[in-house]
């Protein structure tokens, strides 16, 4: 009896663990979406966002870091060299 109510006790542990996960998941994902439209609103905030990872990533010395540049930061670049 004392096993049968322990193993009860404990499914109900393991139940509640796993609402609170999936909780902190769904709010995970909507804070996302959120930081997703913010991003898609501001043009160059995906720029900035983009160094400033690329910055954050740069601080380990003991590795090489490969990436891509962007098409828009080279048009951008351009724009500025063509202005007089």
């Amino acid at each position: 009896m004392i096993r049968a109510i322990a193993k009860q006790a404990e499914a109900e542990r393991e139940r509640r663990a796993k609402v609170i996960h999936a909780e902190g998941e769904l709010q995970a994902s909507e804070k996302l979406m959120q930081a997703a439209e913010m991003l898609g609103r501001q043009p160059g905030a995906m720029q900035l966002r983009y160094m400033q990872t690329l910055s954050s990533i740069a601080g380990d010395k003991s590795s090489t870091i490969v990436f891509p540049l962007p098409i828009e930061l080279l048009k951008g670049m351009a724009d500025l060299s063509a202005k007089p």
